[in-house]
């Protein structure tokens, strides 16, 4: 069986992160394949502390401490080069906070089992009558499908949602779009598709959007509102680096 690893990137979490549910997850048989890096990136307050406990009392959970704070995409990016991340067919990335919950973990694992191994296997934020619970802020949610259009133009890729924080990747894959340094510390979601598009041929059928089944924007963002405005800035300089 294919093993998967989906790297956490937490800073200071301490007060928020749901340890019951990791702990329901990560002991359940049916998700014995699945196994977790939790990237402490440089927190202040007893995040460490908390992720090292839980990860040495469980076999399916990793560490992995950054000592300073070096921002969501490189600690991403650090824990999908580290060692752990060595023996997985599939690396991914899912928010601390489980604004997606992590039985949506199950369904981008499907999903990349069910095709023809893709390079990336996107979840994406979508309300569907009957059949997603999506709970999304409705000032980001109409700025992000602004945003989402802009970027789809420049990839000329129909991508629906780039920034949601729950994706797939093939180790392989991963091991070259992760290779660098990120232009920016929030859009690299952005950046990894340019990557994909510059080192990969024949994309179709290869990066898949899945529509998650349940999605709820939690307090404690460490996106300030303002960010939204400079967002453009860092979308021009990805843009012209890889047009």
């Amino acid at each position: 069986m294919e093993k998967f690893l989906i790297v956490v990137p937490c800073y200071n979490e301490e007060s928020r992160f749901p340890l019951s549910d990791f702990e329901s997850y990560i002991t359940n048989s049916e998700n014995s394949h699945i196994h977790f890096l939790f990237v402490n990136d440089g927190s202040k307050d007893k995040t460490s502390s908390i992720l090292s406990d839980f990860s040495s009392n469980h076999d399916h959970a990793h560490f992995l401490n950054l000592n300073e704070n070096v921002g969501k995409s490189e600690a991403i990016r650090r824990g999908v080069l580290s060692q752990s991340a060595e023996k997985f067919s599939y690396i991914g990335y899912f928010d601390a906070d489980l604004a997606a919950p992590l039985s949506q973990v199950n369904l981008l694992i499907e999903k990349s089992t069910t095709h023809k191994s893709p390079y990336l296997v996107m979840g994406t934020r979508i309300s569907l009558l009957g059949s997603t619970q999506i709970n999304r802020n409705k000032s980001r949610h109409y700025i992000g499908r602004v945003f989402a259009t802009v970027v789809s133009n420049m990839l000329k890729l129909p991508v629906y949602d780039t920034q949601c924080g729950a994706k797939l990747i093939r180790k392989d894959v991963a091991a070259i779009i992760f290779k660098d340094c990120f232009i920016s510390k929030w859009l690299f979601d952005v950046e990894l598709l340019f990557r994909i598009k510059q080192n990969f041929e024949n994309l179709n059928n290869k990066i898949i959007e899945m529509p998650l089944e349940k999605w709820e924007d939690k307090a404690g963002s460490k996106i300030s509102f303002s960010y939204f405005f400079k967002a453009p800035i860092d979308l021009i300089k990805i843009y012209f680096k890889y047009k």
